[in-house]
């Protein structure tokens, strides 16, 4: 009686902690995807109770929609730079900070983290301040090495525009996954890297066969990380500096979404680009979790 009455008591502490958890998640997770599917088979404003039933109507548009296009197109484009470009920058510092005796470490941990405690929206107005042709700071730095003012708008330009967004979005990014890349190292055991300096490898074989071999599960997590929040989260950034210009340019799939949904009131159709977002997410995270497969890896080289 003991043992059956103990075993109930267990399954009911384990339910208490699963059963709201699921709830909340069915409530903010699935039913809003669930909502977000139904609304995608409709014509809706998304303000009246009339809906007209399309079917595939508005999945067939996106298919031609050439907005839609330089959308995905600008949102993989931010994925392979955010990858590349945080995933070097990160891992190289947390390397830094942790193989080097460099004096102040606490402190650069503390500065390099910063981006990652302020708000979206405030770093998108910073930055727009830093690229603004008349009193930004990279003009005015530019301009220390040239006989005349430099007068360069940054973001007019529909060509170059997406690259300007870069530098923000990888300096919001660098200090989170430094702390994830050091939280990493400083587990490697020092014995491996005593033996290295034994067998006479320098800094870069011991960093190439030790510490990433010994942290690639944490990398692989950083990298699915970037790729879904980028994915699903590039719209405040994009929203905040450039709404989407200029002419459509910078668009990326959540901006486009606020905008049918939320500013021309073509709600079905915003819930189809939706959709697409989830189902281009999955696909993405799968397909890299298939690429970075340890043994995928390992057969490679």
């Amino acid at each position: 009686m003991r043992t059956r009455s103990a075993q109930w008591g267990r399954k009911l502490f384990i339910a208490a902690f699963i059963i709201p958890t699921f709830l909340f998640f069915c409530l903010f997770t699935v039913y809003p995807v669930v909502q977000a599917l139904y609304n995608s088979f409709f014509d809706w404003s998304g303000g009246s109770e009339t809906k007209e039933f399309v079917g595939l109507g508005n999945f067939k548009e996106l298919l031609s929609d050439p907005i839609m296009h330089i959308a995905i197109g600008n949102d993989y484009f931010l994925v392979v730079g955010k990858v590349i470009g945080i995933m070097i920058i990160a891992t190289f510092f947390a390397v830094a900070l942790t193989r080097f005796n460099i004096k102040g470490s606490g402190f650069f941990r503390a500065i390099f983290f910063i981006p990652n405690v302020i708000s979206v929206v405030v770093i998108g107005v910073l930055w727009n301040f830093i690229y603004n042709p008349q009193i930004g700071f990279l003009n005015a730095f530019l301009s220390l090495f040239t006989e005349n003012k430099v007068d360069i708008t940054w973001l007019g330009f529909p060509q170059h525009t997406i690259w300007m967004l870069l530098p923000p979005t990888i300096w919001a990014g660098i200090g989170f996954y430094m702390i994830l890349m050091i939280a990493a190292i400083v587990n490697i055991p020092a014995s491996y890297y005593e033996s290295a300096n034994i067998d006479g490898a320098n800094q870069w074989r011991q960093f190439t066969n030790i510490t990433v071999p010994l942290i690639w599960e944490q990398m692989k997590v950083s990298i699915l990380n970037i790729v879904f929040t980028t994915l699903n989260g590039s719209f405040v950034i994009v929203w905040i500096m450039t709404v989407g210009g200029p002419d459509n340019t910078t668009q990326v799939m959540g901006s486009y979404l606020y905008q049918m949904a939320f500013r021309q009131y073509h709600f079905g159709y915003g819930a189809a680009i939706g959709v697409v977002i989830l189902v281009m997410s999955l696909i993405t995270t799968l397909v890299l979790q298939r690429l970075m497969k340890r043994d995928t890896i390992e057969m490679g080289q």
